[in-house]
């Protein structure tokens, strides 16, 4: 799992609880699958938790949970994402610059 993947999952989980599957892999432009990998991936590093819905008629919807560990690394894999992100800026900022000056 990328770490822009993990990124996003532990923002939308923290963000809509109860988002299922799906609605996470149309939200990130990639397949069922590799959502329902990655969340078993995360459920089995200890950093999400899954309960189904009580009062929810369908039995397979799960309510998402960031355990104290989930929080912790949504927490790490934000400052790395944005580090990441800053340095990618930086280099297209310098990029628009020049190809100004060959204009």
């Amino acid at each position: 799992m990328t770490e822009e993947i993990r990124y996003k999952i532990l923002k939308k989980i923290a963000e809509d609880p109860d988002v299922s599957q799906r609605e996470l892999a149309d939200h990130m432009g990639v397949s069922l699958g590799k959502v329902n990998y990655c969340m078993q991936a995360l459920k089995d590093k200890g950093l999400v938790k899954a309960r189904n819905f009580k009062n929810n008629p369908d039995k397979r919807r799960y309510l998402y949970m960031l355990t104290p560990k989930g929080v912790e690394e949504k927490t790490r894999v934000t400052a790395r994402f944005l580090k990441r992100k800053l340095k990618e800026y930086e280099a297209l900022k310098k990029e628009i610059a020049q190809l100004k000056k060959e204009v």
